[in-house]
């Protein structure tokens, strides 16, 4: 599985089809209606929905991922088609490579899909232009059954009051390490709990005795940024503004340049190669650092690129500052005229035992816990044995879940990295940086 995040600029990828029909618009190939077949949790299948002769209702969803995801939703979507016949799928999907600039593209349009998958960098930017249905009142009616979620999990797809999407997988931040490197020098593994100075003095004494970087240089890395402002009683955002201010990020820079200083973390360009790589190539692969920052679930595809053996952690400092994040969310639009049959597959992707154990762990753990007991017996995958495990004792840990993510929280992020890359090229200096970024920030979510 990957994190739920994906590139805006470019040309969007081509759309791969499912459907043996030729493509129609989205919400264009409706075949008519009639005759409601109930759904399951006490839902109907029409509701307030359009449908024309014989009852049919053809639901366009759109979704971002690789084949394997492709099959395993495609088969859940058969699953639900197979207990409620008079409901079929227009199924569009594509890598993550531009999937939010044809979403964008199909919005502006008029013509977007009537269930969409999306994640925390763009839903309250859809929430904000009324484009995402409120699922609040499916929730009061019991059509949409929550109840089984992570309290902060429920929470972290809330924007301004309205339930802007359902997460349909729980992620949170991961620090992995060589457990291989580590064990073969004699060297402690580092664990949960160790404050961001220890974890330092710790990368310090793995780098003087292996000549390896204890760790990847996390500055420029937002995930890392903001646990840590969790920890110091600050936030990311605070309502629609910045929950920081220059004089933290220039603690936060501060703090990284001192574990540079120290040689705890590589030289500016391999840290660069860090920032700019994908999963598969993290330093903790590829051998220039024992730790990278990352998300739980990338586990199995780090354990892909190497023969070494790793272990995962929580990030430094108290653990309550991370939480249950949605590591994507589906979402109904606003004016689909079948909302009421989105909202019920959406309950049942959450709920249904037979969709929970085709999907897995591909998006996520399950949001649904009962469910997600069930789908982590089945797991033989040992990376994922890993991150199941480590997730599952932060579950026990997690704080509240901060506010999702504000319009403009993409370029947040890569100014974040551009601030950082400056200090550690030292074209400018913490305080320096620390300006120019907040300056950047500010005129990104205005």
């Amino acid at each position: 599985m990957h994190p739920a995040t994906s590139p805006t600029a470019g040309t969007p990828a081509e759309p791969h089809h499912r459907t043996p029909a030729p493509r129609r618009r989205f919400l264009r190939g409706l075949v008519a209606a009639a005759v409601a077949v109930p759904l399951m949790f006490g839902a109907a299948a029409c509701g307030d929905d359009d449908a024309g002769a014989g009852g049919q209702i053809k639901l366009s969803i759109f979704w971002w991922g690789g084949e394997a995801r492709a099959k395993l939703t495609e088969d859940a979507l058969a699953l639900y088609t197979k207990k409620h016949p008079n409901v079929t799928f227009e199924k569009t999907w594509q890598a993550n490579q531009g999937y939010f600039d044809k979403l964008a593209t199909l919005t502006a349009g008029g013509n977007p899909p009537d269930l969409f998958q999306i994640d925390d960098n763009y839903l309250s930017e859809y929430a904000g232009r009324s484009t995402v249905l409120d699922l609040k009142s499916y929730q009061d009616s019991g059509k949409l059954d929550v109840s089984k979620f992570p309290k902060s999990l429920l929470e972290y797809g809330v924007v301004d009051g309205k339930l802007a999407g359902v997460a349909s997988g729980e992620n949170t931040q991961g620090l992995v390490y060589n457990k291989t490197l580590l064990t073969s020098n004699g060297l402690p593994e580092p664990t949960t709990g160790q404050s961001w100075e220890e974890h330092i003095a710790w990368a310090e004494q793995v780098a003087r005795k292996t000549k390896i970087p204890g760790t990847q240089d996390p500055s420029a890395d937002y995930k890392a940024f903001w646990v840590w402002l969790r920890q110091q009683g600050k936030d990311l955002y605070n309502g629609k503004d910045l929950g920081f201010t220059a004089e933290d990020v220039t603690k936060w820079f501060e703090l990284w340049k001192g574990a540079r200083d120290r040689g705890a973390t590589p030289t500016p360009d391999v840290i660069h190669e860090g920032n700019a790589s994908d999963v598969t190539k993290q330093l903790v692969v590829t051998g220039k650092a024992a730790t990278s920052w990352v998300w739980v679930n990338q586990m199995p595809d780090l354990k892909k690129n190497t023969k070494d053996e790793l272990g995962v952690v929580a990030y430094p400092g108290d653990p309550s500052a991370q939480w249950a994040r949605a590591s994507m969310y589906w979402s109904v639009f606003k004016s689909s005229k079948h909302r009421d049959t989105a909202v019920d597959v959406i309950n049942f992707l959450a709920n249904d035992p037979e969709a929970a154990a085709l999907l897995g762990t591909d998006r996520g753990l399950p949001s649904n816990m009962d469910l997600r007991a069930k789908v982590s017996e089945t797991v033989t995958d040992p990376a994922m044995k890993q991150s199941i495990q480590v997730e599952t004792e932060l579950a026990q840990k997690f704080g509240t879940s901060p506010q999702v993510p504000i319009k403009g929280h993409s370029k947040v992020k890569s100014e974040l990295v551009k601030a950082a890359e400056n200090v550690q090229y030292k074209r400018a200096t913490p305080a320096q940086a620390a300006e120019q970024f907040i300056a950047a920030c500010k005129s990104a979510i205005a």
